[in-house]
């Protein structure tokens, strides 16, 4: 049966993630990520503090390795391989580790840099997110084209239709917050983070990761992946490299990849990671198919059954 399998960015992450699941493959992958990251990652993921896990350069190889995790349990019962592979943000490394591509370690230590980069190109509390409810893109982008204040504000992730998040400076925010009920928007929701993703601030932490990509090997996909950039694949080495440090201060155009995969015929989503929010975007994306997400034991059997896998 075809279906896409998708790996959801940071915010996903909780303490306790997937430790309901009694699958030796999910202690196995967070030991495997300590070893190669050289801190303990098992120990964070399972009992916290929930302020360290949510620092993002231990929340992004977290979520990658929790991908990862589901991933191999979802393996074990030998699927038919998925039609493409997409992840949101942080999302799209996984992604290309269950394609192939990126060897697991040297994965966990570019998400680790990307994180450290991320956080470290804006002082903190100089930068932040905001979603932006009820609008559609162009009245996203019309509305931080006219803020009148000298900084960064740019839309960043266009996750579903009605729903766009905004990046920038802390002065540009501001007037967002301000002004974007009177443009027409619905709600104007504050994101827990310091880190403007995704905007021309991350330029500059976009070249230094660029330069360690260059250094990582890139292998070809066995599975095509979706990238954010432009919601299509790439099939060479240099090709991924260059989107992913696009991404990196570029939009997020999650939109526009699931309507891709729809395109292609795509009718099955499973989201492969802890929490539903890509699972919950998808549903306002795409009409009339079928979306899961794996981080129960029921939701995990669910989607087995979906495409003719037997459970246990």
């Amino acid at each position: 049966m075809t279906y896409a399998m998708l790996f959801p960015g940071q915010g996903s992450q909780s303490v306790g993630m997937l430790q309901s699941l009694p699958y030796p493959e999910i202690r196995q992958t967070f030991e495997a990520a300590s070893d190669a990251l050289g801190w303990d990652l098992t120990g964070l993921v399972r009992d916290g503090p929930e302020t360290q896990l949510n620092q993002t350069a231990r929340t992004q190889p977290a979520l990658l390795a929790a991908g990862i995790a589901l991933w191999r349990v979802w393996q074990q019962a030998s699927p038919p391989a998925p039609a493409a592979l997409a992840g949101h943000s942080l999302g799209e490394y996984t992604a290309l580790v269950a394609a192939g591509a990126l060897d697991f370690a040297d994965a966990l230590r570019l998400v680790a840099l990307r994180g450290e980069l991320m956080q470290n190109a804006v002082p903190e509390g100089e930068g932040g997110m905001i979603a932006v409810i009820g609008l559609d893109d162009a009245a996203v982008e019309a509305l931080c084209a006219d803020c009148p204040v000298d900084a960064v504000l740019s839309p960043v992730n266009y996750n579903a239709p009605g729903q766009v998040v905004v990046a920038g400076a802390q002065t540009a925010l501001a007037w967002l917050e301000a002004n974007g009920k009177a443009a027409g928007a619905r709600m104007l929701v504050r994101l827990p983070v310091s880190v403007p993703s995704h905007c021309a601030l991350m330029r500059g932490a976009a070249e230094r990761l660029a330069e360690r990509l260059a250094e990582t090997a890139i292998g070809a996909c066995h599975i095509p992946v979706i990238h954010n950039v432009d919601g299509r694949p790439r099939s060479d080495a240099a090709a991924v490299r260059e989107a992913l440090a696009a991404q990196l201060y570029q939009p997020v155009r999650w939109t526009a990849s699931i309507g891709h995969l729809r395109d292609i015929g795509i009718q099955r989503y499973i989201e492969c990671g802890p929490g539903k929010v890509l699972a919950g975007l998808n549903k306002r994306i795409v009409k009339g198919v079928d979306v899961y997400a794996l981080e129960e034991q029921g939701a995990l059997d669910a989607a087995r059954a979906a495409i003719g896998v037997a459970t246990a």
